[in-house]
Order: C-alpha cells, then sequence, then structure tokens
C-alpha cells in the first residue's frame, strides 16, 4: 500500500480511503490504520493509480512549469520530450508555446504566465463591440465579403494586434444574436444562405435518401455506353435567378436530339415527372430505352415515370456530373438562349419549341457536322 501510494503521489491514508471505497469495504481509521477485511486487489489499485495521474495532470500549468517549458524550447527540446519531464502530455505542451508564445515566436515563462493569466479571465469583452472594427466588418458584408474571408483578411492586415481580429464564429454571433455587438440585424441578407436565423445542427434531420431503391448507373447496360442505337437518354435541369424557376432538359445520346420539358410554375417531383411523361410518351417504344438522371429531389417520382413510360430511369453516384456528360453539354450551350440569373419562368412553351428546334438543327462535329434531326431521321429510315 504504500508504494502503491508513492506511485499515485498522495499520503498512504488516501491511498488506503481510495483502496476500501473501490472494494466496497468502510475505511476504519485506527492506530494502524487498516480496514475491515485485508483483500488486496492490485487491478483496482492499478485503476485507481492512472486516475490519481490523470487528475494531477488536468492541473493548470504553474510559473515554474513555464520556465522548464522555455528553457527547453530554447534548446529545441520538443514538446513530447518536455511533457514527458513534466508528466504532462505533449499535447498541452505544444497548445501552450502556441498560445502563449510572442509574435516572433519566442517564449519566456513569467510573459507566458501574465499572458495565460488574462486569457482565463471572463467574461472576455466582445470584439465588435469596438464601434471602429465593427464598422470595417459591416462595409465588408455589404459587399458580400462572407464571415470566413473576413476573419482571413482582418488576421493578415493585424498578425500582431490581437483586438483587431476576430473570429467568423464572433460575427457569426453577433449578426444572430443582437444583444451582442453592434452589427446590424439587416446584415444577415447579405450572407450567402440569406438565413435570418442560425441554422442549429441538432435539429430534426431529413429523412432518408428517396433513391435507396432506384437503378444505379453501374447497372445500366453496357449498349448505353457505346452509342450503338438510339433511345438512351441523359437529363438535367437548367436552373434561373435563385433557382426559383427551371427548364428541364432531355438529350438522346446518340444522336443528341434534345427535349425541352416546360416547367413555368415549379419544378418539384409531381411537376417534373408529369411534364417529362407527356414529352416522352408519344415516343417510339424503341426511343424509350433507358433515362439517366441525377440524384436531385426533383426525381424523386421517379417510380411513376418507370411505370408510365415503361422505361428505367438511372441515377448518377452522387456529385458526378461528369456521368451525364452529354446533357452538361447541351446544357451549356442552351445557355446562348437561357442565360445564367435569368427568370425562367417567363420563357412560354412556344419560346422553348423555337429553342429546341433551333439546337436540333444545329450541326454537331460529333456526328460529321449533322444535325441532330438529320441523325434521328437517318436512324428512323434505316429501321424502317
Amino acid at each position: 500500500m504504500a508504494a502503491a501510494a508513492r506511485a499515485a503521489e498522495v499520503s498512504p491514508f488516501v491511498a488506503k480511503t481510495w483502496w476500501a471505497k473501490s472494494v466496497g469495504l468502510p475505511f476504519q481509521p485506527g492506530r494502524r490504520g487498516g480496514v475491515a477485511a485485508p483483500i488486496i486487489r492490485w487491478p483496482v489499485i492499478a485503476a485507481m493509480i492512472d486516475a490519481a495521474r490523470a487528475a494531477r495532470q488536468r492541473r493548470p500549468l504553474t510559473l515554474l512549469d513555464r520556465e522548464v517549458i522555455a528553457i527547453r524550447h530554447a534548446a529545441g527540446t520538443t514538446a513530447a520530450a518536455i511533457g514527458r519531464e513534466l508528466g504532462r502530455h505533449r499535447s498541452v505542451i505544444s497548445r501552450e508555446i502556441g498560445r502563449n508564445s510572442g509574435p516572433d515566436g519566442s517564449y519566456f515563462g513569467s510573459v507566458a504566465a501574465v499572458k495565460a493569466g488574462q486569457n482565463a479571465q471572463r467574461p472576455k469583452p466582445f470584439k465588435l463591440n469596438d464601434p471602429v472594427l465593427a464598422a470595417k466588418v459591416t462595409a465588408w458584408l455589404e459587399d458580400g465579403w462572407s464571415p470566413g474571408l473576413i476573419a482571413e483578411v482582418l488576421a493578415a492586415d493585424h498578425p500582431d494586434d490581437q483586438t483587431q481580429r476576430v473570429s467568423h464564429e464572433t460575427i457569426y454571433q453577433a449578426l444572430y444574436v443582437q444583444t451582442r455587438g453592434h452589427l446590424r440585424a439587416d446584415l444577415a441578407r447579405h450572407l450567402s444562405t440569406r438565413r435570418t436565423t442560425r441554422k442549429t445542427g441538432t435539429g430534426p434531420r431529413r429523412g432518408g435518401s428517396p433513391y435507396v431503391d432506384a437503378f444505379k448507373i453501374s447497372a445500366r447496360p453496357a449498349e448505353v455506353a457505346d452509342r450503338a442505337v438510339p433511345g438512351h437518354w441523359e437529363g438535367d435541369l437548367i436552373l434561373g435567378a435563385r433557382n426559383t424557376s427551371a427548364i428541364g432538359t432531355l438529350v438522346e445520346r446518340t444522336t443528341r436530339f434534345t427535349i425541352l420539358l416546360h416547367l413555368p410554375d415549379r419544378h418539384d417531383a409531381e411537376t417534373v415527372a408529369t411534364a417529362m411523361i407527356t414529352a416522352m410518351r408519344d415516343l417510339p417504344e424503341h426511343l424509350r430505352q433507358t433515362i439517366t438522371w441525377d440524384r436531385g429531389t426533383e426525381m424523386a417520382d421517379y417510380a411513376r415515370i418507370q411505370l408510365e413510360l415503361d422505361t428505367p430511369v438511372y441515377f448518377c453516384d452522387p456529385h458526378s456530373p461528369w456521368q451525364r456528360g452529354t446533357n452538361e453539354n447541351t446544357n451549356r450551350l442552351l445557355r446562348h438562349w437561357f442565360e445564367k440569373g435569368a427568370d425562367l419562368s417567363t420563357f412560354t412553351a412556344a419560346d422553348l419549341r423555337r429553342v429546341q428546334a433551333s439546337l436540333n438543327a444545329r450541326p454537331r462535329p460529333t456526328l460529321g457536322l449533322k444535325t441532330p434531326a438529320q441523325a434521328l431521321t437517318e436512324y428512323f429510315a434505316a429501321a424502317s
């Protein structure tokens, strides 16, 4: 017991008390300091010793500790070696040096102790209570800068002045908790999210993916890849300003023939499914072999599309637009008529038919300068 007490760096009396509690026996202090039953359980004592050491390691660094760190750090000793000497983890030493070193990287024990004491004071003054700093942050937010960018620029402009630097989290707190700082609440509309309240990470999660049972692109027939036979389509949406309007696009992989879906009011799953079924229902059956789409929510009603068109729908892997390369290239061409940022709901069904005809009459180098309409016509002639 005496050896265990020395290892735990406590008195024999404390060690015996701990041991008695661990084995569930009342400690009976007396002239000999014994216990009710002299049952020695060394694994329990070893665990107590480890706990005591861990508790001791959580104590704050003293001025003497910091002087030792300063001497060893100046001599080039590693944080791990300093930690072993002081009985502390290397991360404690590396954090101490990182937090309390001077701008030039020098570390002095007495200076570090003062700095640590200042940093430990609570409550800390809120930096954006400074009207000069708040005005600078406000101007950048109004120019569309993100809080992360503002924090980086301030850190670069004031490397030695912590009072003129602020973290992105502090800016978010000033925007969403209006009792803190001098930032106006309406500045939140300049953020990319446009949120007026903060979204927490502990709220209810959305349900699982609607594509758990859908066909994956890896299961698509091999004939789709070689483009030898028409009838395999790729689809996507072209989105307008603020993603509030959209136009659906369907491109046949072999001939590059394009069909545009008119979505004047909404582009949710039900609307997209209805528009696609209407546009493709009159196609010959052999021109409705497969459809490939990405995993956007607009295709959540894919089961109805498969049922009514009798056509399997395959879905790309997440974040893999190159798996629909034909459709991506076609959408780029369509931007000639549907510019980014435009309100696509202003285009009528007749407008889409004119654009569709123009694109299908455009010669394509990949088709030997034939147009998609010509390529499709030749296929029909050969099939008949």
